[in-house]
């Protein structure tokens, strides 16, 4: 890893994505914290700065649901840096009650998948430039239960917190084979992974406190966000993988992921899909 390296790490602004951003600064690297909040973004940023010893360390603004706020963070990326070396997508939700984005997609598969989709492609002439680069999407072991409900992606009906989440960490790992594949020979490795089961606030609702009890009673059986975020780290920077593209992780090791993530026809018909919603 140089310390001419460009880094963005979503959701940096705790628990894995946090531990990630720390840890890659710590290369020396420049690195991107995309956050929603700026409050927390700014009190995490400080953190980041402190902890990794690395000043270039920067907050930029991005809500993962709103379309409108990735174009612009794109926009404001590419005119400040000409390269991008890692593109870690990392940020996560999972909320009680059916919720959406401000573009009217559900809440889960609008952050989890298409904001990401969004992001990433955006960003994509960057990471070619910058070529030999990484693209790590963190996905879930809950992907094994999903399914990608194309006759209702929004899960208007029949409406559940796991079948929406599920569906989104399926859609992070199609994704992620699909675009494997269309980015063959460029110098553009894109992996993903299962962190672990992680005590992180990400099933929290900030407004009702819903999930807090939970999260404390089961904090003793979960990693700490710093394990969490070991794979993730290994994908961006080891070199054993450095040729590697098209894989699903965990602890540092390829895996296999479901039957159902391996079926390209569904990956094709999700990208096309995908591409509608978020106006590519």
């Amino acid at each position: 890893m140089s310390k001419n390296n460009v880094i963005i790490v979503t959701g940096a602004n705790s628990g894995m994505g946090k531990a990630t951003a720390i840890q890659m600064a710590k290369t020396g690297a420049t690195v991107i914290m995309a956050c929603r909040n700026k409050d927390r973004g700014e009190a995490a940023l400080k953190d980041v700065r402190n902890q990794s010893g690395n000043s270039s360390v920067e907050l930029m603004l991005c809500d993962l649901g709103s379309l409108e706020s990735i174009r612009s963070f794109c926009e404001s990326f590419k005119e400040k840096y000409n390269r991008l070396d890692v593109l870690i997508n990392n940020a996560g939700v999972i909320l009680p009650g059916r919720h959406e984005t401000k573009d009217g997609f559900e809440l889960q598969f609008g952050v989890n998948h298409l904001g990401h989709f969004l992001l990433t492609n955006l960003l994509l002439e960057s990471l070619i430039k910058s070529a030999p680069s990484r693209i790590i999407n963190v996905s879930s072991g809950a992907h094994k239960v999903g399914k990608i409900h194309f006759e209702d992606i929004n899960l208007t009906t029949n409406y559940s917190l796991w079948r929406a989440y599920a569906q989104s960490k399926l859609a992070n790992i199609l994704f992620t084979y699909e675009l494997s594949e269309r980015l063959a020979g460029t110098g553009v490795t894109v992996n993903c992974l299962h962190p672990g089961a992680v005590a992180t606030n990400m099933g929290v609702n900030r407004k009702t406190g819903f999930g807090t009890l939970i999260t404390r009673m089961l904090r003793p059986f979960f990693q700490t966000a710093e394990q969490g975020a070991e794979t993730a780290l290994y994908l961006a920077t080891s070199s054993d993988v450095e040729d590697i593209t098209g894989c699903y992780f965990y602890k540092n090791r390829a895996i296999n992921s479901s039957k159902a993530s391996n079926d390209k026809e569904i990956a094709k018909q999700l990208w096309t899909l995908s591409e509608k919603l978020v106006g590519l």
